[in-house]
């Protein structure tokens, strides 16, 4: 079968298309005929050796598919419909994810809407609702509003009642962002005063910070008392640091959210996770900025890397 694989760990130039044998699928698992996958920025990171899990060379990347259940056994059958968390091995025409692991996907749902749906949105309502502690009626200040968890953030915190303001750069990530929902769009440059004028100088109630780098410390100014700032990754590419006095003086929160880590400890947690979301899901339509043919893997990567991505990119691998 047809797949990318990563041969080098020169970024998206050590990507190429190649034969690899079938998966098959072993107790617990799952083969799935893959349609769509996903393109996003931890695997940018892992084609330079730069993730936390490093696989030996080469290996197929790809954390999440969309597509149709081959092969499996328990409460899936064949033709099914449904997402699948892979780890790796979503970039090919078929893929295996654990039983605990792959979602029903409902008949609404687009192949390429499916494939963004768990990555984002997952760790989005994990981000918020568990780890953030998100109450109707607070403000949400969304950093890297146009991206994939960026905008997953601003269509969440409308499904639960909250308020939105976007943080870009740029006038057409504006437009996308309010696309997605947002209440209110600013500019990167001088962010904080922004923020902090749209609350009447309370600040916001938590912040959404996949990007780090030097915004940080003005996210930390931005937050109104028992405030969270939800760390997300690190887009800007430096992990920044805090003074923990700032916390106590101002009764804030530094809330690591780390999706993928706590499915590692909580198998269950996924399938009670999609449950809860069952009921947002028809009002959950995410922003696909761009889809690129699966040969064209490498392309979809530079856009992430030149932060010309708008929204999440698609991978497609078959037809809907």
């Amino acid at each position: 079968m047809r797949a990318m694989r990563v041969e080098t760990l020169d970024g998206p130039d050590g990507i190429r298309l190649g034969d690899v044998p079938e998966p098959t699928a072993g107790a617990g698992q799952v083969l799935i005929d893959v349609h769509a996958s996903t393109a996003v920025f931890p695997d940018l990171l892992q084609s330079r050796g730069q993730y936390q899990m490093k696989p030996e060379l080469p290996f197929v990347p790809g954390g999440v598919v969309a597509g149709t259940v081959r092969t499996a056994a328990g409460p899936l059958a064949a033709g099914q419909r449904v997402v699948a968390l892979t780890i790796l091995g979503g970039w090919a025409e078929a893929a295996v994810a654990p039983i605990t692991h792959t979602l029903a996907l409902p008949d609404a749902t687009t192949f390429a809407e499916g494939a963004v749906l768990p990555f984002n949105f997952g760790t989005m309502y994990f981000g918020l609702v568990r780890r953030g502690g998100l109450r109707a009626g607070e403000t949400v200040l969304v950093h890297g509003a146009a991206g994939g968890i960026g905008t997953a953030s601003i269509q969440l915190c409308a499904a639960l009642g909250a308020r939105t303001i976007a943080v870009v750069s740029s006038p057409e990530k504006g437009d996308v962002a309010r696309a997605a929902g947002a209440d209110e769009v600013i500019a990167v440059d001088g962010f904080k005063d922004a923020a902090l004028a749209l609350t009447d100088g309370r600040g916001v109630d938590v912040v959404v910070d996949p990007v780090g780098g030097d915004r940080f410390t003005d996210s930390l100014r931005s937050l109104a008392p028992e405030g969270r700032l939800l760390v997300i990754g690190f887009t800007g590419g430096e992990i920044p640091t805090v003074k923990v006095n700032r916390l106590l003086l101002n009764n804030i929160a530094v809330v690591g959210v780390g999706w993928g880590a706590f499915l590692t400890l909580r198998e269950d947690y996924l399938q009670q996770e999609w449950s809860d979301l069952a009921p947002l899901l028809a009002g959950l339509h995410p922003t696909i900025g761009a889809t690129y043919p699966l040969v064209d893997a490498p392309d979809a990567l530079r856009a992430i890397d030149q932060r010309r991505a708008l929204g999440n990119i698609v991978l497609t691998v078959r037809e809907e």
